[in-house]
């Protein structure tokens, strides 16, 4: 697993004064604060001067100009683990990705996959289930499959030994 974790997208100028847009792809923006830093894609390290949280307008210190904004346009921001979890608090029953995926996903005692990816859509998020060989060659069941990250099939969540219990999965799984 990778240390990085993709945060937001650098957007238009904004001003002459070496402000950006902010395209948050985050669901904690509290870790948009004064003197945090960030790894761009290209590597650059880039630590923030200000930041409106209503228009979501950065400025990143010693970026004075529209001339070294620009240079930023479209970089994407990174943090890491370690700093995702010291900055962003969560609530109960919230968990951070990273710590969900490559999880075991059991059902009533059988795994029936393991957790590769969460997809975000707008209704929803999913997990993207890479099925349990044994399902795919025994039973002939795709090799993958999306189940809602919703309460009515997650039971419980045990980040510390990567499993997730679920219900309805194999339904779900039958009928993909």
């Amino acid at each position: 697993m990778s240390d990085k974790i993709y945060i937001a997208k650098l957007g238009k100028t904004v001003g002459l004064k070496g402000q950006l847009k902010l395209h948050i792809d985050s669901d904690f923006p509290e870790q948009f604060s004064v003197n945090t830093t960030f790894k761009t894609n290209k590597n650059i390290t880039l630590t923030i001067e200000s930041f409106n949280k209503i228009s979501n307008v950065v400025k990143f210190i010693g970026l004075d100009t529209i001339e070294d904004a620009t240079k930023l346009i479209n970089q994407q921001l990174f943090t890491s683990i370690e700093d995702t979890k010291q900055n962003c608090k969560l609530q109960k029953d919230q968990y951070f990705w990273f710590d969900l995926e490559n999880s075991t996903i059991e059902e009533e005692g059988s795994t029936i996959g393991t957790l590769v990816e969460i997809q975000r859509y707008p209704q929803c998020d999913y997990f993207e289930i890479q099925t349990s060989k044994e399902l795919v060659e025994e039973r002939s069941l795709p090799s993958t499959f999306l189940l809602p990250y919703t309460p009515q099939y997650i039971i419980e969540v045990n980040t510390n030994d990567k499993i997730i219990k679920v219900q309805g999965a194999f339904e779900i799984l039958e009928a993909s």
